[in-house]
């Protein structure tokens, strides 16, 4: 099939994306605050963000039913057990947070209900009396006055939730490079429990190279100019 494509009909294949759904509303503000943030952060300032995101991991198996395969001489040879993902529907969980900057990482916390995260002293140490800029998205446990009056006492400097373009996670390099490379590490095979799954985590949260990590970061102002030229739109495509 993929030779006939190819060369009988001249086609190539290319896979769906997965993109974030837009209104108009949020293409235009997405654009405005693109806007802002790239003029806030020239001349390589970024390089000060702290990118922060929650996620959670469950202890089952990742996979893509796209890419995910199996190799074998036929049907037959591959056994249930094998060609089979089990699914719960309620399966055992743990909610991360994280952040990276251009140069390091947070140690990884687990967050437990009613938890709230002081990242001033990591930060204060990293940075050894360097400025620095904390970000974090617009999710409503974000935007409470509580967090926002801590912010103001105790970071620097930072991206408030209004500020930050809601409906973006491909401009938190989080979002668009980090879990992922943590999910695929860590969930290739599934966990016999949460425990397992945490260790897990924080051995692969420590791999990551810097040179990813850096990477990442550094696309962040890349992608504020491409969100720019897609007036707001989605522009992962162009990435």
């Amino acid at each position: 099939m993929g030779r006939i494509v190819k060369e009988d009909l001249g086609l190539k294949c290319y896979k769906f994306r997965e993109v974030q759904l837009l209104s108009e509303v949020n293409k235009r503000r997405r654009y405005e605050k693109c806007l802002i943030l790239r003029k806030r952060f020239t001349g390589g300032t970024h390089q000060s963000i702290v990118f922060s995101d929650e996620k959670i991991f469950t202890v089952e198996m990742a996979y893509s039913r796209q890419n995910s395969r199996i190799l074998a001489p036929d049907q037959k040879s591959i056994s249930s057990s094998i060609r089979t993902i089990k699914r719960t529907q309620k399966p055992a969980s743990v909610m991360v947070w994280g952040a990276i900057t251009s140069d390091g990482r947070t140690p990884l916390v687990f967050i437990d209900k009613g938890v709230k995260i002081n990242k001033e002293p990591w930060a204060g140490e990293h940075f050894n009396g360097a400025h620095w800029v904390f970000q974090q998205d617009s999710a409503p446990s974000h935007k409470a006055k509580m967090t926002s009056e801590w912010l103001k006492l105790n970071v620097p400097e930072f991206i408030s939730t209004e500020e930050w373009p809601a409906s973006s996670p491909d401009l938190n390099p989080m979002d668009f490079c980090i879990w992922s490379i943590l999910e695929s590490r860590v969930c290739a095979k599934p966990h016999k429990n949460v425990e397992s799954l945490k260790s897990s985590l924080i051995r692969e949260w420590d791999l990551i190279s810097e040179d990813v990590l850096r990477a990442a970061a550094d696309n962040f102002y890349k992608r504020l100019s491409l969100c720019i030229s897609a007036k707001g739109n989605t522009f992962e495509e162009q990435d």
